[in-house]
Protein backbone atom coordinates (compact mmCIF):
# COMPACT_ATOMS: atom_id res chain seq x y z
CA UNK A 1 0.00 0.00 0.00
CA UNK A 2 1.31 3.42 -0.88
CA UNK A 3 2.11 5.58 2.13
CA UNK A 4 -0.13 8.65 2.38
CA UNK A 5 1.62 12.00 2.65
CA UNK A 6 1.02 13.18 6.21
CA UNK A 7 2.17 16.75 5.53
CA UNK A 8 -0.80 18.67 4.14
CA UNK A 9 1.57 21.21 2.53
CA UNK A 10 3.99 18.76 0.92
CA UNK A 11 4.57 19.03 -2.81
CA UNK A 12 7.27 18.28 -5.33
CA UNK A 13 8.84 21.76 -5.40
CA UNK A 14 11.71 22.58 -3.10
CA UNK A 15 11.34 25.00 -0.19
CA UNK A 16 13.87 27.54 1.04
CA UNK A 17 15.34 27.67 4.53
CA UNK A 18 14.44 30.70 6.63
CA UNK A 19 18.10 31.75 6.89
CA UNK A 20 18.50 31.63 3.10
CA UNK A 21 15.30 33.64 2.63
CA UNK A 22 16.46 36.35 5.03
CA UNK A 23 19.87 36.45 3.31
CA UNK A 24 18.13 36.77 -0.06
CA UNK A 25 16.24 39.83 1.15
CA UNK A 26 19.48 41.82 1.40
CA UNK A 27 20.34 40.89 -2.19
CA UNK A 28 16.97 41.36 -3.88
CA UNK A 29 15.44 44.33 -2.03
CA UNK A 30 17.07 47.79 -1.90
CA UNK A 31 16.52 50.41 0.79
CA UNK A 32 13.50 52.41 -0.35
CA UNK A 33 12.82 54.79 2.55
CA UNK A 34 13.89 58.37 1.90
CA UNK A 35 15.44 60.73 4.45
CA UNK A 36 13.82 63.48 6.47
CA UNK A 37 15.00 65.71 9.34
CA UNK A 38 12.97 65.21 12.51
CA UNK A 39 12.93 66.89 15.93
CA UNK A 40 14.20 64.76 18.80
CA UNK A 41 10.77 64.73 20.43
CA UNK A 42 9.44 62.82 17.42
CA UNK A 43 12.43 60.52 16.84
CA UNK A 44 11.65 57.60 19.16
CA UNK A 45 11.22 54.36 17.23
CA UNK A 46 12.55 55.83 13.99
CA UNK A 47 15.56 54.64 11.96
CA UNK A 48 18.72 56.76 11.78
CA UNK A 49 19.81 57.74 8.27
CA UNK A 50 23.31 58.77 9.34
CA UNK A 51 25.66 58.39 12.28
CA UNK A 52 25.15 60.64 15.31
CA UNK A 53 28.44 62.30 16.31
CA UNK A 54 29.03 63.90 19.69
CA UNK A 55 29.51 67.65 19.34
CA UNK A 56 30.76 68.01 22.91
CA UNK A 57 32.32 65.95 25.66
CA UNK A 58 29.95 64.17 28.00
CA UNK A 59 30.18 65.33 30.69
CA UNK A 60 31.32 68.66 29.25
CA UNK A 61 33.53 69.46 32.26
CA UNK A 62 34.98 67.80 35.34
CA UNK A 63 32.24 67.70 37.96
CA UNK A 64 31.29 66.20 41.28
CA UNK A 65 29.40 62.92 41.38
CA UNK A 66 28.11 63.57 44.93
CA UNK A 67 27.21 66.23 47.43
CA UNK A 68 30.27 66.75 49.59
CA UNK A 69 33.64 68.48 49.83
CA UNK A 70 36.21 68.91 47.06
CA UNK A 71 39.89 68.80 47.99
CA UNK A 72 43.36 68.42 46.56
CA UNK A 73 44.42 64.87 47.35
CA UNK A 74 47.98 66.08 47.97
CA UNK A 75 46.68 68.06 50.99
CA UNK A 76 45.47 64.92 52.78
CA UNK A 77 47.49 63.44 55.65
CA UNK A 78 49.04 60.10 54.68
CA UNK A 79 47.77 58.60 57.96
CA UNK A 80 44.73 59.43 60.08
CA UNK A 81 42.20 62.22 59.70
CA UNK A 82 42.73 65.51 57.90
CA UNK A 83 41.18 68.77 59.10
CA UNK A 84 40.79 71.49 56.47
CA UNK A 85 39.07 74.89 56.51
CA UNK A 86 36.10 75.23 54.17
CA UNK A 87 36.64 78.05 51.70
CA UNK A 88 33.92 78.46 49.06
CA UNK A 89 30.74 76.82 47.88
CA UNK A 90 29.94 75.56 44.34
CA UNK A 91 26.43 74.46 43.25
CA UNK A 92 25.37 72.88 39.95
CA UNK A 93 25.31 75.52 37.24
CA UNK A 94 27.86 77.75 38.98
CA UNK A 95 30.93 79.13 37.23
CA UNK A 96 34.06 77.11 37.89
CA UNK A 97 36.21 78.47 40.73
CA UNK A 98 39.63 77.58 42.09
CA UNK A 99 40.70 76.01 45.36
CA UNK A 100 43.32 77.33 47.74
CA UNK A 101 46.08 75.08 49.07
CA UNK A 102 45.18 73.09 52.18
CA UNK A 103 41.47 74.02 51.92
CA UNK A 104 38.18 72.25 51.11
CA UNK A 105 35.32 73.58 48.99
CA UNK A 106 31.67 72.71 49.65
CA UNK A 107 30.35 71.18 46.39
CA UNK A 108 27.12 69.66 45.10
CA UNK A 109 26.29 66.92 42.58
CA UNK A 110 26.92 68.07 39.02
CA UNK A 111 28.80 71.20 40.04
CA UNK A 112 32.09 71.91 38.22
CA UNK A 113 35.19 70.83 40.07
CA UNK A 114 37.21 73.81 41.33
CA UNK A 115 40.49 74.22 39.45
CA UNK A 116 43.19 72.26 41.25
CA UNK A 117 40.78 69.93 43.12
CA UNK A 118 40.83 66.24 42.15
CA UNK A 119 38.89 64.37 44.87
CA UNK A 120 35.48 64.69 46.54
CA UNK A 121 34.45 63.36 49.96
CA UNK A 122 30.79 62.44 50.34
CA UNK A 123 29.07 64.59 52.94
CA UNK A 124 27.93 61.43 54.76
CA UNK A 125 31.58 60.46 55.40
CA UNK A 126 32.84 63.70 56.97
CA UNK A 127 32.31 65.67 60.18
CA UNK A 128 31.67 69.41 59.88
CA UNK A 129 33.10 71.42 62.77
CA UNK A 130 32.16 75.05 62.34
CA UNK A 131 34.10 76.48 59.42
CA UNK A 132 36.22 73.39 58.95
CA UNK A 133 35.68 69.78 57.92
CA UNK A 134 37.18 66.59 59.34
CA UNK A 135 38.04 64.11 56.54
CA UNK A 136 38.62 60.38 57.13
CA UNK A 137 41.66 58.59 55.72
CA UNK A 138 41.75 56.07 52.92
CA UNK A 139 39.98 57.86 50.04
CA UNK A 140 41.73 57.36 46.69
CA UNK A 141 42.78 60.21 44.43
CA UNK A 142 40.00 61.06 41.96
CA UNK A 143 37.19 59.55 44.03
CA UNK A 144 33.71 60.90 43.25
CA UNK A 145 35.00 63.08 40.41
CA UNK A 146 33.53 62.74 36.90
CA UNK A 147 36.10 63.65 34.28
CA UNK A 148 35.14 65.59 31.15
CA UNK A 149 34.48 63.17 28.29
CA UNK A 150 34.60 60.01 30.43
CA UNK A 151 31.14 58.96 29.18
CA UNK A 152 31.48 60.22 25.59
CA UNK A 153 34.40 62.03 23.96
CA UNK A 154 33.73 64.93 21.59
CA UNK A 155 33.79 63.63 18.00
CA UNK A 156 32.87 60.06 18.94
CA UNK A 157 30.10 58.18 17.11
CA UNK A 158 27.38 57.60 19.67
CA UNK A 159 24.66 56.12 17.43
CA UNK A 160 25.08 54.33 14.11
CA UNK A 161 23.31 54.74 10.80
CA UNK A 162 20.53 52.16 10.60
CA UNK A 163 19.88 52.05 14.34
CA UNK A 164 16.28 52.09 15.52
CA UNK A 165 16.06 54.77 18.19
CA UNK A 166 14.90 54.16 21.75
CA UNK A 167 14.05 56.82 24.38
CA UNK A 168 17.54 56.26 25.83
CA UNK A 169 19.10 56.98 22.43
CA UNK A 170 17.11 60.18 22.04
CA UNK A 171 18.32 61.32 25.47
CA UNK A 172 21.92 60.56 24.50
CA UNK A 173 21.61 62.54 21.27
CA UNK A 174 20.26 65.50 23.23
CA UNK A 175 23.06 65.27 25.79
CA UNK A 176 25.78 65.50 23.11
CA UNK A 177 24.27 68.57 21.50
CA UNK A 178 21.67 67.49 18.92
CA UNK A 179 18.09 68.72 18.68
CA UNK A 180 17.21 67.28 15.24
CA UNK A 181 18.25 64.08 13.47
CA UNK A 182 18.25 62.77 9.90
CA UNK A 183 15.92 59.75 9.88
CA UNK A 184 14.47 57.35 7.35
CA UNK A 185 10.92 58.02 6.28
CA UNK A 186 8.41 55.60 7.74
CA UNK A 187 7.62 52.73 5.38
CA UNK A 188 4.17 52.79 3.82
CA UNK A 189 2.67 49.31 4.19
CA UNK A 190 -0.66 48.15 2.74
CA UNK A 191 -2.44 45.18 4.36
CA UNK A 192 -5.12 43.01 2.74
CA UNK A 193 -6.84 39.84 3.80
CA UNK A 194 -7.99 37.40 1.14
CA UNK A 195 -10.80 34.84 0.97
CA UNK A 196 -14.51 34.51 0.32
CA UNK A 197 -14.95 33.11 3.83
CA UNK A 198 -13.48 36.17 5.59
CA UNK A 199 -15.81 38.72 7.19
CA UNK A 200 -15.10 42.00 8.96
CA UNK A 201 -14.80 41.75 12.77
CA UNK A 202 -18.17 42.39 14.36
CA UNK A 203 -20.15 41.54 11.25
CA UNK A 204 -22.87 38.92 11.33
CA UNK A 205 -21.39 35.62 10.14
CA UNK A 206 -23.10 33.70 7.38
CA UNK A 207 -22.60 29.90 7.36
CA UNK A 208 -19.00 29.01 6.56
CA UNK A 209 -17.63 32.50 7.30
CA UNK A 210 -15.03 33.59 9.88
CA UNK A 211 -14.10 36.95 11.34
CA UNK A 212 -10.92 38.50 9.98
CA UNK A 213 -8.47 38.27 12.88
CA UNK A 214 -5.30 38.23 10.78
CA UNK A 215 -5.63 41.74 9.41
CA UNK A 216 -6.23 43.19 12.87
CA UNK A 217 -3.15 41.39 14.23
CA UNK A 218 -0.93 42.35 11.30
CA UNK A 219 -1.89 46.02 11.44
CA UNK A 220 -1.18 46.14 15.18
CA UNK A 221 2.21 44.46 14.81
CA UNK A 222 3.23 46.60 11.85
CA UNK A 223 2.50 49.73 13.87
CA UNK A 224 4.83 48.40 16.56
CA UNK A 225 7.49 48.05 13.89
CA UNK A 226 7.21 51.80 13.26
CA UNK A 227 5.59 51.63 9.83
CA UNK A 228 2.79 53.74 8.40
CA UNK A 229 0.07 51.11 7.99
CA UNK A 230 -2.87 51.28 5.59
CA UNK A 231 -5.70 48.78 6.09
CA UNK A 232 -7.14 48.07 2.64
CA UNK A 233 -9.74 45.50 3.64
CA UNK A 234 -10.58 42.11 2.15
CA UNK A 235 -9.89 40.79 -1.34
CA UNK A 236 -12.16 38.03 -2.58
CA UNK A 237 -11.11 34.74 -4.20
CA UNK A 238 -10.86 35.91 -7.78
CA UNK A 239 -7.35 35.75 -9.28
CA UNK A 240 -7.96 38.41 -11.93
CA UNK A 241 -9.54 40.92 -9.55
CA UNK A 242 -6.91 40.19 -6.92
CA UNK A 243 -4.06 40.83 -9.36
CA UNK A 244 -5.70 43.95 -10.70
CA UNK A 245 -6.20 45.41 -7.21
CA UNK A 246 -2.62 44.66 -6.17
CA UNK A 247 -1.21 46.21 -9.35
CA UNK A 248 -3.43 49.26 -8.88
CA UNK A 249 -2.29 50.03 -5.34
CA UNK A 250 1.38 48.98 -5.62
CA UNK A 251 2.76 52.39 -6.74
CA UNK A 252 1.47 54.02 -3.56
CA UNK A 253 3.24 51.71 -1.08
CA UNK A 254 6.67 50.35 -0.19
CA UNK A 255 5.32 46.96 0.85
CA UNK A 256 2.07 45.05 0.37
CA UNK A 257 1.07 42.23 2.73
CA UNK A 258 -1.74 39.77 2.22
CA UNK A 259 -2.79 36.80 4.32
CA UNK A 260 -4.40 33.64 2.99
CA UNK A 261 -4.57 32.06 -0.44
CA UNK A 262 -0.88 31.15 -0.85
CA UNK A 263 -1.03 27.37 -0.59
CA UNK A 264 -1.60 24.84 -3.40
CA UNK A 265 -5.39 24.53 -3.51
CA UNK A 266 -7.62 25.43 -6.41
CA UNK A 267 -8.95 28.41 -4.45
CA UNK A 268 -5.48 29.73 -3.54
CA UNK A 269 -5.11 32.63 -5.96
CA UNK A 270 -2.38 34.85 -4.53
CA UNK A 271 0.60 33.13 -6.13
CA UNK A 272 -0.78 33.12 -9.70
CA UNK A 273 -1.95 36.71 -9.24
CA UNK A 274 1.56 37.84 -8.33
CA UNK A 275 3.08 35.90 -11.18
CA UNK A 276 0.64 37.67 -13.52
CA UNK A 277 1.28 41.26 -12.36
CA UNK A 278 4.77 41.03 -10.85
CA UNK A 279 7.66 38.67 -10.14
CA UNK A 280 7.90 35.92 -7.57
CA UNK A 281 11.17 35.84 -5.60
CA UNK A 282 10.39 32.62 -3.72
CA UNK A 283 7.50 30.54 -2.50
CA UNK A 284 7.47 28.16 0.47
CA UNK A 285 9.77 28.05 3.47
CA UNK A 286 11.13 25.07 5.38
CA UNK A 287 9.44 26.12 8.61
CA UNK A 288 6.42 25.06 10.66
CA UNK A 289 4.05 26.78 10.94
CA UNK A 290 4.32 29.08 7.96
CA UNK A 291 5.49 26.95 5.07
CA UNK A 292 3.28 28.50 2.36
CA UNK A 293 4.52 32.08 1.97
CA UNK A 294 5.09 34.04 -1.23
CA UNK A 295 7.60 36.85 -1.58
CA UNK A 296 7.92 38.95 -4.70
CA UNK A 297 7.72 42.39 -6.25
CA UNK A 298 4.99 44.28 -8.07
CA UNK A 299 6.70 47.02 -10.06
CA UNK A 300 9.05 48.56 -7.48
CA UNK A 301 6.95 47.47 -4.50
CA UNK A 302 7.83 44.52 -2.29
CA UNK A 303 5.11 41.94 -1.75
CA UNK A 304 4.64 39.16 0.81
CA UNK A 305 1.71 36.76 0.82
CA UNK A 306 1.40 35.30 4.31
CA UNK A 307 -0.43 32.09 5.23
CA UNK A 308 -4.05 32.28 6.27
CA UNK A 309 -3.69 30.35 9.52
CA UNK A 310 -3.20 32.94 12.28
CA UNK A 311 -0.17 31.38 13.99
CA UNK A 312 1.55 30.82 10.65
CA UNK A 313 0.84 34.45 9.71
CA UNK A 314 2.33 35.58 13.02
CA UNK A 315 5.48 33.47 12.67
CA UNK A 316 6.18 34.50 9.09
CA UNK A 317 5.56 38.16 9.89
CA UNK A 318 8.00 38.06 12.79
CA UNK A 319 10.78 36.04 11.22
CA UNK A 320 10.51 36.94 7.52
CA UNK A 321 8.62 40.21 7.10
CA UNK A 322 10.33 41.88 10.06
CA UNK A 323 13.80 41.53 8.45
CA UNK A 324 12.32 42.66 5.12
CA UNK A 325 10.90 45.81 6.73
CA UNK A 326 14.26 46.49 8.35
CA UNK A 327 15.98 46.15 4.98
CA UNK A 328 13.52 48.41 3.15
CA UNK A 329 13.77 51.01 5.93
CA UNK A 330 17.58 51.00 6.00
CA UNK A 331 17.66 49.54 9.50
CA UNK A 332 20.30 47.23 10.89
CA UNK A 333 18.87 43.71 11.00
CA UNK A 334 19.36 42.14 14.41
CA UNK A 335 18.01 38.66 15.14
CA UNK A 336 15.75 38.63 18.20
CA UNK A 337 17.47 37.52 21.40
CA UNK A 338 16.94 33.82 22.13
CA UNK A 339 17.06 32.70 25.77
CA UNK A 340 18.08 29.11 26.63
CA UNK A 341 15.61 27.49 29.07
CA UNK A 342 14.79 23.98 30.21
CA UNK A 343 12.12 22.09 28.27
CA UNK A 344 9.26 20.71 30.34
CA UNK A 345 7.89 18.65 27.46
CA UNK A 346 8.84 16.16 24.76
CA UNK A 347 8.46 16.80 21.06
CA UNK A 348 9.32 14.95 17.86
CA UNK A 349 9.80 16.73 14.56
CA UNK A 350 10.90 16.17 10.99
CA UNK A 351 14.52 16.92 10.10
CA UNK A 352 15.21 19.71 7.64
CA UNK A 353 12.71 22.31 8.81
CA UNK A 354 12.65 24.81 11.66
CA UNK A 355 9.72 24.63 14.06
CA UNK A 356 8.24 27.33 16.27
CA UNK A 357 6.29 26.06 19.28
CA UNK A 358 4.08 28.18 21.50
CA UNK A 359 5.18 27.84 25.11
CA UNK A 360 4.42 29.21 28.54
CA UNK A 361 7.24 29.73 31.03
CA UNK A 362 7.24 28.66 34.68
CA UNK A 363 9.80 29.11 37.46
CA UNK A 364 10.65 25.71 38.96
CA UNK A 365 11.51 25.14 42.66
CA UNK A 366 15.22 25.08 41.79
CA UNK A 367 14.91 28.59 40.30
CA UNK A 368 15.20 27.58 36.63
CA UNK A 369 12.90 28.77 33.87
CA UNK A 370 11.03 25.89 32.29
CA UNK A 371 9.07 25.98 29.03
CA UNK A 372 5.81 24.05 28.62
CA UNK A 373 4.19 23.53 25.24
CA UNK A 374 0.68 24.89 24.82
CA UNK A 375 -1.93 22.13 24.61
CA UNK A 376 -3.20 23.42 21.25
CA UNK A 377 -0.40 23.66 18.73
CA UNK A 378 -2.01 23.65 15.29
CA UNK A 379 -1.39 26.60 12.97
CA UNK A 380 -4.94 27.88 13.52
CA UNK A 381 -4.66 27.96 17.33
CA UNK A 382 -5.06 31.68 17.94
CA UNK A 383 -6.08 31.26 21.62
CA UNK A 384 -2.85 29.39 22.39
CA UNK A 385 -0.84 32.10 20.64
CA UNK A 386 -2.46 34.73 22.84
CA UNK A 387 -1.90 32.63 25.97
CA UNK A 388 1.76 31.82 25.26
CA UNK A 389 4.73 33.74 26.64
CA UNK A 390 7.21 32.85 23.92
CA UNK A 391 8.09 30.73 20.93
CA UNK A 392 10.45 27.79 21.37
CA UNK A 393 12.75 27.39 18.36
CA UNK A 394 13.75 23.92 17.15
CA UNK A 395 16.48 24.05 14.52
CA UNK A 396 16.45 22.15 11.23
CA UNK A 397 18.81 19.41 12.48
CA UNK A 398 16.75 18.65 15.62
CA UNK A 399 14.47 15.62 15.40
CA UNK A 400 13.50 15.17 19.03
CA UNK A 401 13.34 17.21 22.21
CA UNK A 402 13.21 15.52 25.59
CA UNK A 403 12.00 16.94 28.89
CA UNK A 404 15.02 18.43 30.62
CA UNK A 405 16.80 19.38 27.38
CA UNK A 406 17.76 23.00 26.83
CA UNK A 407 15.73 24.81 24.19
CA UNK A 408 15.98 28.39 22.89
CA UNK A 409 12.90 30.56 23.36
CA UNK A 410 12.13 34.05 22.12
CA UNK A 411 9.67 36.07 24.17
CA UNK A 412 6.91 37.73 22.17
CA UNK A 413 7.86 41.18 23.49
CA UNK A 414 11.37 40.74 22.04
CA UNK A 415 9.87 40.41 18.57
CA UNK A 416 8.07 43.76 18.43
Amino acid sequence: MARLIDDCLASGSSAMTLDDAVALIAVRFPICAGIETVALQDADGRILAQDVIAGINLPPFDNSAVDGYAVRHADLAPEGETVLPVRGRIAAGATEAGIAAACAVRIFTGAPMPAGADTVFMQEDVVVDGAQVVLPSGLKRGANRRVAGEDVACGARVLADGHRLTPQDVALAAAVGHHRLDLRRRLRVAVFSTGDEVAEPGAALRPGAIHDSNRVMLVALLRRFGTEVHDLGILRDDAAQLGSRLAECAPSYDLILTSGGVSVGEEDHVRPAIEAVGRLVFWRLRIKPGRPVAMGVIGDTAFVGLPGNPVAAYVTLMFLVRPLIARLAGATVRPPLAIPVRAGFTHAKRAGRREFLRVVLHRTPDGALEAHKCSTHGAAGLASLAASDALAILAEDVTALQAGDIVDVIFHDRLG
